[in-house]
């Protein structure tokens, strides 16, 4: 597992968590902040794959 494997699969989770706090508090915009963000960790997680 490479650095940008790492950082992606923390980002992913970090803002799975923050997703779900948004849910869980009726925030939209947190619970939208962690959708965009999850799907950022998501790509540099792939990007990190094609190393």
């Amino acid at each position: 597992m490479n650095k940008d494997q790492k950082i992606g699969r923390f980002e992913e989770v970090k803002d799975k968590v923050k997703e779900a706090v948004g849910v869980i508090l009726d925030n939209k915009d947190m619970e939208l902040e962690g959708n965009i963000q999850k799907n950022v960790g998501k790509i540099q997680m792939g990007f990190g794959d094609l190393k």
